[in-house]
């Protein structure tokens, strides 16, 4: 186990040196610098709060597995199609975007809200049966 982590952070140090020759190269490298800055501020002054808010607040729902699957790949959605939502001006291709991707990025996270609602509602079904074994054994905390 030590040796491959010390292969990760051989290659991780590798990665770095190799980001700051290209960083080096670069005839203006502070535009990129501002930029990693922003990042770096966006993620921990915002996304990661606010993710850590969402996994508190999920704590207490009893399907709380189903929640945190529904919110990761809503969270997967948003991230991938944001580049193409917050692109200015028109496309120099007209085929790259050629539908509503606001409104269909809304239709498809409605679809995992309904899917994860009718799973819950499935399971909650299940359990509630009588004789059945899921309705007697005692639940994980998932």
């Amino acid at each position: 186990m030590k040796s491959v982590r010390l292969l990760l952070g051989g290659a991780g140090l590798l990665l770095i040196a190799i980001g700051g020759r290209l960083l080096a190269d670069l005839p203006d490298p502070l535009d990129v610098l501002v930029w990693m800055g922003g990042a770096l501020v966006l993620h921990d002054g915002i996304i990661a709060p606010l993710v850590l808010a969402g996994g508190l607040a999920v704590a207490a729902v009893p399907a709380r597995g189903l929640v945190r699957g529904a919110l990761l790949t809503a969270g997967v959605l948003v991230l991938v199609t944001l580049p193409l939502l917050l692109r200015p001006g028109t496309p120099p291709n007209p085929s790259a975007l050629p539908l509503p991707y606001g409104r269909n990025l809304l239709l498809v996270l409605a679809a995992v809200a309904v899917a994860a609602g009718a799973t819950a509602a499935v399971g909650r079904w299940r359990r509630s049966r009588p004789g059945s074994r899921e309705a007697s054994a005692p639940r994980s905390g998932t």
